[in-house]
C-alpha cells in the first residue's frame, strides 16, 4: 500500500513539473511569435537613441576617473562606444526611409555587435553606479529590438 502510494505520488509530481515546463515554454514562445506595429519598433529606437547617447556621455567621464585614463584601452572603449551611438543614429535614418521597419534587421544586427563588446567591457571591470545603470537601461532597450527583430539579445553569445 505505502509503495503504491509512493508511486502514485512521484507520477503526480512528475506531471506537474512537466506541465508547468510546458506552460513557461508556451509562454516564451508566444513572446518570442509577437508582432510589432511600425509604430512600436519606432518607440523603441527612439529609447535605445535617448539612452546610449546618455550611456556614452557617462561611460566617457566614467572611463576618465578610472585606471583606464589616458591608456589605448580608454580610447578603444570610447571609440567602441560612439560606434555604437553611430550605429543607432544610422538605424534611426534607415528606419525613417524604408515603409517596412523590418527592412532594418542588419542595421539592429550591427548595433548588437556592437553593443556584445561594450557588455563584454561592462562586465569585466567594475564602472560607478551612474555608469552601470545606463548600460542596464540601454541593453534593456536592446533586447526590446532583438526581441522585435526576432535576433539574439546582448549577452547571449550570439554575437562575436
Amino acid at each position: 500500500m505505502k509503495a503504491n502510494f509512493l508511486k502514485l505520488f512521484t507520477v503526480s509530481a512528475a506531471l506537474l513539473i512537466v506541465l508547468g515546463l510546458a506552460d513557461t515554454t508556451f509562454a516564451q514562445r508566444r513572446a518570442r511569435g509577437k508582432s510589432f506595429t511600425k509604430a512600436q519598433v519606432d518607440r523603441i529606437i527612439k529609447n535605445v537613441e535617448q539612452r546610449t547617447d546618455r550611456f556614452v556621455s557617462q561611460f566617457d567621464k566614467s572611463l576618465d576617473r578610472s585606471r583606464l585614463n589616458g591608456t589605448k584601452r580608454e580610447d578603444k572603449l570610447n571609440e567602441k562606444a560612439r560606434d555604437l551611438e553611430t550605429a543607432t543614429d544610422e538605424l534611426r535614418r534607415e528606419f525613417d526611409r524604408r515603409d517596412s521597419w523590418i527592412e532594418n534587421k542588419d542595421e539592429v544586427r550591427r548595433c548588437l555587435n556592437i553593443a556584445a563588446d561594450i557588455n563584454a567591457a561592462m562586465r569585466s571591470r567594475k564602472f560607478n553606479r551612474a555608469t552601470e545603470t545606463n548600460w542596464s537601461n540601454v541593453r534593456i532597450e536592446l533586447n526590446a529590438l532583438a526581441q522585435a527583430y526576432k535576433l539574439p539579445v546582448v549577452g547571449s553569445g550570439a554575437y562575436r
